[in-house]
């Protein structure tokens, strides 16, 4: 059987499967929209590889660790993130996929190419990061579709706590279809550990390094298709997103120079992490308002951001009620599911013919 004749199964399966999953019209249509491009990003929980990194703080997720490790839940672990990236695209793989919480370029190159994603035939970018924990995040890209013309990992040095290590940055400038120019940025923000208020100075100060890059963007080119996507540890009413980098929380009176926070402006999912019995959403895509305003080829729907709340990523919330993202691990204890988050998404589509 010829990849293609795979491919064109594997598509079938997944959208027949979307419609068991009882998931929302909404959703599905949204899901079945067409599409110039779309663009996902998924904090994957975890997605360790299962051999020690020496410079790593990996020991947990070891054979011998805390939580038993091992090939047969790396494997399961892989083909469940392959599962999801393939559903939220539909009858097409998803053009641009980014993801947090990664380990390593090992556990990118297998779920790019030792899962059931294989036949999506996605091209990575990737970079150890210095987070002590091992986590990166990663950019999947079609490479028919999308063609990076430049990379650069932009690293978060804080000046008053030299000794505290995050994730770089992950800037990618490419074109689409061979015609158009985005710029994409892939976050994930140090977290809240130690208390919201008490972390809040490290994402403030990580904004203000993207903040100064986007401005360098907007400088060069007023109409830029920038494109932010990330895990911020931060919803989009807090200073970081709010003050810092400035995400408009509203479309009015649109500037192409400006953000624009769509999480906050779009009708969605009440969250894409829940913590406590309190949805959030820590999952973000946020754009230049020239994309809203279509003045540079492509545009996007001011209310287009949507969280993938498919149920196959849910269960029931047995200590606060409702429901809550099935994830991985709950504690020390395999669970067995997914991830601790929901994947968001975009749809980009062109003002002037193909």
């Amino acid at each position: 059987m010829t990849l293609n004749i795979r491919l064109l199964f594997l598509m079938f399966f997944i959208a027949a499967n979307l419609q068991s999953q009882n998931l929302s019209d909404t959703l599905i249509k949204r899901i079945e929209t067409g599409r110039y491009a779309r663009v996902m990003f998924y904090n994957c929980e975890n997605l360790f590889d299962t051999y020690d990194d020496s410079a790593k703080r990996d020991e947990d997720f070891l054979p011998e660790g805390n939580h038993h490790w091992n090939k047969t839940k790396y494997y399961d672990k892989l083909n469940k993130i392959s599962k999801v990236i393939t559903a939220v695209g539909g009858w097409r793989p998803v053009e641009l996929v980014g993801l947090c919480e990664v380990e390593s370029r090992r556990a990118v190159k297998d779920l790019v190419y030792n899962s059931q994603l294989y036949m999506l035939e996605y091209k990575y970018i990737h970079k150890e990061s210095p987070d002590k924990r091992g986590i990166d995040v990663a950019l999947l890209y079609q490479p028919k579709k999308y063609k990076p013309v430049k990379n650069k990992f932009i690293p978060i040095h804080f000046p008053n706590n030299p000794e505290k290590f995050t994730r770089d940055i992950l800037y990618s400038k490419g074109v689409l279809h061979q015609k158009d120019t985005v710029h994409i940025f892939v976050n994930h923000w140090p977290s809240r550990w130690g208390g919201q208020l008490q972390s809040e100075p490290y994402r403030k100060f990580t904004a203000s390094i993207l903040k100064h890059v986007t401005d360098s963007i907007f400088k060069i080119s007023p109409n830029a298709n920038i494109i932010i996507i990330g895990d911020f540890n931060d919803e989009p009413v807090n200073k970081s997103l709010k003050d810092v980098l400035n995400a408009k929380l509203s479309a009015d009176n649109l500037k192409n120079t400006n953000l624009y926070n769509l999480a906050y402006i779009s009708v969605s999912f009440e969250g894409s992490h829940k913590h406590k019995g309190n949805w959030a959403k820590l999952d973000q895509i946020i754009v230049s308002g020239n994309l809203l305003k279509g003045s540079n080829n492509l545009k996007t729907d001011i209310n287009g951001y949507t969280i993938f709340n498919a149920a196959f990523l849910l269960e029931k919330d047995e200590a606060y009620l409702g429901i809550k993202p099935f994830r991985t691990y709950i504690g020390f204890k395999y669970h067995g599911g997914y991830s601790d988050h929901l994947p968001v998404f975009i749809d980009i589509n062109r003002t002037k013919d193909f």
